[in-house]
């Protein structure tokens, strides 16, 4: 049976790693290479690495940070924010990641998902997604970029689609209403996505108990689930919610 994956997300600014509510209102919460470390440690199935102003500061990826994460861990180390040129794909994945996230500058230029996808691997090219909900959207949601600063004329499931169609190996969909709230991952949306496209989806956005993830795995048809504040915060570790989803019948790695 396929394993779901639990994917630990390090949102980092100026070096350190930081959480937020809704993308505002960060708090520092730690030194991203130890805690990468320490949720290998912990079993994490895949680690998240964004540099979350690196596209609104207009900056290229501290590949500094990446590579000394890269060398901590031993599982998938996907890594995003400023990303813009195929030579950032490529500085990123010799630093020693295994995937690159592409948001704002895929929505600004398309074609670096084709363009990567073809020189890397659609499984080296992932889309970063930031929807939030918006009823003047067909699907009810529309995309946002530069850390969700910034609104764009563009529906997040054709945007989806699209991307799937220019070769992107998986989608983190991440809901820019649900972030940090703790109170469950946006359902609705990552169902739409997930059912829609033939590319794996992992939900973002909103984890605050092990409940929540088994909900979106099930319920959310998602791949994967990543999480940040429940175990950034101390609430639950990544064993706990792991032997939690085994009792849901969610096949996951122990």
């Amino acid at each position: 049976m396929f394993q779901k994956r639990i994917v630990v997300c390090l949102d980092v600014k100026e070096g350190r790693c930081t959480k937020g509510i809704k993308f505002k209102d960060n708090i520092d919460v730690g030194d991203p290479v130890e805690m990468a470390a320490k949720y290998y440690r912990d079993g994490a199935d895949e680690l998240v690495f964004y540099d979350i102003t690196a596209s609104h500061e207009k900056r290229g990826i501290m590949i500094d940070v990446v590579r000394k994460v890269a060398e901590q861990i031993f599982i998938p180390f996907s890594v995003g924010g400023g990303i813009s040129t195929l030579d950032d794909i490529k500085d990123v994945i010799l630093a020693g990641a295994e995937k690159v996230s592409v948001n704002s500058s895929a929505v600004r230029n398309p074609s670096i998902i084709e363009e990567g996808a073809s020189l890397f691997g659609s499984q080296c090219i992932v889309l970063g997604m930031d929807a939030a909900a918006d009823p003047d959207m067909p699907s009810g949601y529309r995309v946002f970029i530069n850390g969700g600063r910034k609104a764009m004329d563009l529906d997040a499931l054709a945007w989806a689609k699209q991307a799937e169609s220019l070769g992107a190996g998986e989608i983190v969909l991440n809901s820019i209403d649900a972030d940090g709230m703790k109170t469950g991952y946006e359902i609705n949306l990552t169902k739409m996505i997930s059912r829609s496209v033939g590319i794996p989806v992992v939900a973002s956005g909103g984890a605050g108990s092990p409940e929540h993830l088994a909900a979106v795995l099930k319920e959310g048809s998602a791949d994967a689930a990543l999480i940040a504040s429940m175990v950034h915060f101390g609430d639950y570790t990544v064993e706990d919610i792991k032997k939690h989803l085994t009792t849901q019948k969610i096949p996951v790695r122990m």
